[in-house]
């Protein structure tokens, strides 16, 4: 067990730089995912930890120890990949073993260690198949079955789930987790799939064009985005966006979308927004935050033209355009809203987020 601390990282290819100089201390058995969409240089990040890229500038330290240049067959790290890497014409056992059998370990220790793997993913009537009579979640449990058995410092997963379906993905990641509770191995994670982030993450890394756009825990991402970017990128379906201004009113202040919408904005907020009235500025809210009129939560109600609506069950996304934009609530089903018929949606006022429209930064 290690913690990893990356220091001023960059990676270059030719003209072009991937990553552009990353600080981030990730914590002994602590799970840390790296989120971003594609290009954003998260992967780079991680085969750079992993010693499979090398560092155009920066340190990386795992467990204090500078490992520049030290190979990765002795970083002490195992890494589970997005193809799984299995040996075809190998058993279960055999290709959960194979790192095992290299550094010629005892016989003995190599069946134990597999065996205890095995149990640990619930794979061991499985050790005497090859990899083309397993599913894909099998062959993912064996992948991270062969990391295991090595006990490394640090565990490493290059979007380990993007091959699986919706409904294995979801049971992948309970037994990710529940293997990292019982291992408590420091594990960095990457994945372009923000609710895996979510799930997973003790902390997350939202990246974005070869930076770190904010680290935290998955509650502080949703509820206090620092920049338009993470809040965007974190929460699904994503937060609505407008443009707005803030204009005083009785010694308050209020949020104004064009004519057409006035949301107040709550005391604790007022000397915080204050400098920034009469600067053009934009107001997110989450498509939750937009719901059918509730005695229990206060805001602002507004009849909207529906149109269209995706009923799920439980509730009902209903989409609509206001100031020249679309936007997203989530309404209960019983509302009822049809397409082309008008329907009253209330804004929680104190979930909204306001951001500076010439830095994307929250205010």
């Amino acid at each position: 067990m290690a913690d990893v601390t990356l220091t001023n990282l960059h990676k270059r290819f030719d003209r072009t730089e991937a990553v552009s100089g990353i600080d981030l201390e990730i914590e002994n058995n602590e799970f840390v995912v790296l989120v971003g969409p594609s290009g954003c240089g998260k992967s780079t990040t991680l085969r750079m930890i992993a010693g499979l890229e090398e560092v155009t500038e920066g340190e990386i330290l795992i467990g204090g120890e500078l490992v520049n240049d030290v190979p990765p067959k002795d970083r002490d790290i195992a890494m589970v990949f997005q193809n799984y890497a299995l040996y075809p014409h190998m058993t279960v056992f055999q290709n959960m073993s194979f790192g095992l059998r290299l550094r010629k370990y005892p016989k003995d220790d190599i069946k134990k260690r597999v065996e205890e793997a095995a149990e640990v993913l619930g794979i061991t009537e499985l050790l005497n198949r090859r990899p083309k009579q397993l599913s894909g979640g099998q062959r993912q449990r064996v992948a991270m079955g062969r990391a295991i058995v090595r006990n490394p410092r640090v565990f490493l997963f290059d979007e380990p789930l993007s091959n699986l379906d919706a409904k294995l993905r979801g049971q992948m990641r309970i037994e990710i987790k529940r293997v990292h509770q019982h291992l408590k191995t420091t594990t960095v994670y990457v994945t372009h799939d923000q609710v895996e982030a979510m799930t997973l993450a003790d902390r997350v890394v939202v990246m974005n064009a070869g930076l770190i756009d904010q680290v935290g825990t998955p509650g502080e991402l949703y509820h206090s985005p620092r920049t338009r970017f993470v809040a965007g990128f974190i929460g699904s379906p994503a937060m609505n966006f407008l443009d707005c201004e803030l204009s005083e009113l009785d010694g308050g202040l209020v949020v104004k979308v064009g004519s057409e919408l006035s949301l107040p904005v709550s005391s604790g907020r007022l000397e915080r927004y204050r400098p920034y009235v009469g600067k053009p500025l934009t107001l997110g809210i989450r498509p939750e935050h937009i719901t059918e009129e509730r005695a229990d939560r206060d805001g602002v109600s507004l009849s909207v033209g529906v149109d269209f609506v995706e009923p799920l069950g439980m509730e009902t996304m209903v989409y609509f355009s206001l100031a020249g934009e679309a936007l997203c609530g989530r309404v209960a089903p019983e509302l009822n809203p049809q397409p082309g018929q008008s329907a009253k949606v209330c804004f929680d006022t104190e979930q909204i987020h306001i951001f500076d429209r010439s830095t994307d930064l929250a205010l």
